[in-house]
This record gives structure tokens, sequence and C-alpha cells, in this order.
């Protein structure tokens, strides 16, 4: 009788502070390897590492990296942060590339290139909830990189 893997999920809560985006990337290795999925950590590494810098940098707020698996092989890597605002370019699906010499806004484009598939949620405020957004890219599945 074959064994079906349970879905599962993490979430890290972060607060401001610059080492945060780097000690949730080694969680994030922490978690895949616990779960016996290292195929996947250097996409999900990226995609944490540039979700998780957005969050960071663009917004006043804490954050947080959540990281769910509902199906054998495939993972969700998603940043909430307390800012509705939805980042310019993430939005749409066929965003303009920057100035050559502008320092920002690689980032989310290279989120939509390596991921399988991207989104983001506006949450709104209700009772306990904080609102903000959460900005979400999904690898695995047999996707080619």
């Amino acid at each position: 009788m074959a064994t079906v893997s349970p879905s599962w999920n993490y979430t890290l809560h972060l607060p401001r502070d610059p080492r945060a985006p780097g000690i949730a990337r080694g969680a994030l290795r922490l978690i895949l390897a616990a779960h016996e999925m290292p195929e996947l950590t250097p996409t999900a590494e990226l995609l944490a590492a540039e979700l998780l810098t957005n969050s960071h940098c663009h917004t006043k707020g804490t954050y947080a990296l959540r990281v769910l698996s509902s199906e054998p092989g495939r993972l969700r890597v998603a940043v909430w942060d307390t800012d509705p605002r939805v980042p310019p370019g993430f939005s749409e699906r066929s965003a303009t590339a920057p100035p050559p010499d502008d320092e920002h806004g690689r980032g989310l484009r290279l989120v939509q290139a390596c991921a399988d598939a991207w989104g983001v949620s506006v949450l709104r405020e209700l009772g306990a909830s904080r609102g903000g957004k959460l900005l979400w890219a999904e690898c695995g599945g047999g996707a080619a990189w």
C-alpha cells in the first residue's frame, strides 16, 4: 500500500533586521533537507531571497517567510509583509525591464523567470489580521530550470 505524503507548512516571522533574510534562507535549507527535497533548494532559495529582500528593502514593518508543500515534489515559497502595495511589475505578466543603469527592479523579474507559477494576494485587515500582501512563487513538479 502506497503512502501519501501529507501537506505541510512552516511560517517564520522575521524582525526588522538586516540579518533576517539570511536567517530565513538558512531555515528554508533546513526545512527542505528535513523533507528530503534537496533538488528544490537552489531554486527555492533564490525565490525566497528575492521575495525577502524585496520586503526588507521596500516596506517598513515586519515580514514573514511561509514555506508549504501541498503535493509531493512541489513547493510554494511566500513572503508576507504589512504593506498592501503590490510592487510595480509583479502584478503584470509582461512587465517592462528596468533601465540598464538602474540599481533596482530585477529581483521580482528573476522570480517570474525562475518560478513555475507566481502571484500576489492583497490582504484586508480583519479582526486580528494585520492585512498587507503575500507574494508567492512555486517550484517543483518537473519544471526545467
